[in-house]
């Protein structure tokens, strides 16, 4: 009877194991920060804003052991844009929400995984109505853009991974659909978005 409970024991263990090879799919969650650059307009508008940090979900589906796509969706708890329109200074508090898609090609060294990916991508500024927004203009607005980025995963078992990652979005500065607030600036370089975190294989 041992012997039979020890072979089932050694079947189900290298089922799971060649599950575990075979396993296409991943979903992983990630701590994610927003550094958005100062912007000044050719006219009168400048925009600086502080440092956002949130979450993201993320979906991969392998095509091929190397090459994937993936589906994003990343939220910030707040941060303060802060928008001076001489001689006036006006600050919106926002949470910034981003729906994306990507092609992800990875490398393989062993249990290190370099991986780049770019894609595209949709940014959803959401003003929060407090006292420290100062504008009572400011509305919803959504902004299309483009995503890449580079990173790397340490696989940690053949079912976890650990993965650090630098990504930059590419989008036009907010307005809050006030005109007082253009700039018709794209954010140059671009918004950094450093992400760490953990992802399961299935």
């Amino acid at each position: 009877m041992k012997k039979i409970a020890f072979l089932i024991f050694l079947l189900a263990v290298g089922v799971a194991a060649g599950r575990a090879q075979e396993s296409r799919q991943d979903i992983s969650l990630s701590g994610i920060g927003l550094i958005e650059p100062f912007m000044a307009s050719s006219t009168t508008v400048q925009v600086h804003s502080t440092t956002a940090y949130g979450a993201m979900l993320s979906y991969r589906f392998m095509l091929t052991p190397t090459s994937a796509i993936e589906a994003n969706y990343g939220i910030t708890y707040q941060n303060s844009l802060g928008y001076f329109v001489n001689p006036n200074h006006y600050k919106v508090l926002t949470r910034t929400q981003e729906i994306s898609a990507a092609y992800v090609r990875s490398f393989v060294f062993k249990n290190y995984n370099p991986f780049v990916e770019g894609g595209a991508g949709g940014f959803i500024f959401l003003p929060i109505r407090n006292s420290g927004t100062t504008s009572l203009d400011v509305k919803q607005q959504t902004q299309i853009g483009a995503i890449f980025g580079a990173g790397i995963a340490y696989e940690v078992s053949p079912s976890f991974d650990i993965r650090v990652e630098y990504r930059g979005l590419v989008t036009k500065v907010p307005t809050f659909g006030d005109t007082q607030f253009t700039t018709n600036r794209w954010y140059r370089p671009w918004i950094s978005s450093p992400v760490i975190g953990v992802a399961y294989h299935f």
